[in-house]
């Protein structure tokens, strides 16, 4: 399957819902990238009945744990051709994480600056700002999605395409963007 191209900040994009994670409320999830050298900056926005959702709420920025279990905004990048990649976790909470892959799934915590979330919310709309730095100076292929979590505690898993089966975010075929 191809990849959306960009070699500057793109515009919102669409995330699509994993059919077998049905959310309670209408949603719509939107996110971006953009690079400059080593820092890529991305931008989610969920629209929607936010009283329906379980959003965690603010704490002092530190690194967190587990934040994929509730909702959380999330970005994969990898260099083309490469089996290595980056997971990045950003709540809004404030809280974040990170983690290095040298093949799917194998790998552990990587140690980050703090990313900077910046999250605004109102009744129809939540957004989410951060920014990373990555080594990789290639070509990256990217993975933006989301969890949302419902207030029954049901967690809908959102992406730019969806690697066929249960949700998995560490697929590849998940990576549909390109950052030049």
């Amino acid at each position: 399957m191809p990849t959306i191209s960009s070699t500057r900040c793109c515009d919102l994009i669409a995330l699509t819902c994993h059919p077998d994670s049905r959310p309670a409320a209408d949603l719509r999830v939107l996110a971006q990238a953009s690079r400059t050298g080593r820092s890529i900056r991305v931008h989610y926005a969920v629209e929607g009945d936010l009283g329906r959702l379980r959003i965690p709420p603010p704490r002092p920025p530190r690194p967190g744990e587990r934040l994929w279990q509730h909702s959380c905004c999330e970005l994969f990048v990898a260099r083309e051709g490469m089996s290595a990649y980056h997971e990045f976790n950003f709540s809004p909470s404030g809280e974040w994480a990170a983690y290095a892959f040298t093949d799917y799934r194998q790998g552990g915590p990587l140690a980050v600056q703090d990313p900077g979330i910046a999250v605004q919310a109102a009744a129809q709309k939540l957004e989410l700002a951060a920014s990373v730095e990555v080594s990789i100076q290639k070509n990256l292929l990217v993975g933006l999605c989301a969890v949302i979590e419902d207030g029954h505690g049901r967690l809908s898993y959102w992406a730019l395409r969806h690697a066929p089966g249960k949700p998995d975010f560490h697929h590849r075929d998940g990576f549909a963007l390109e950052l030049a």
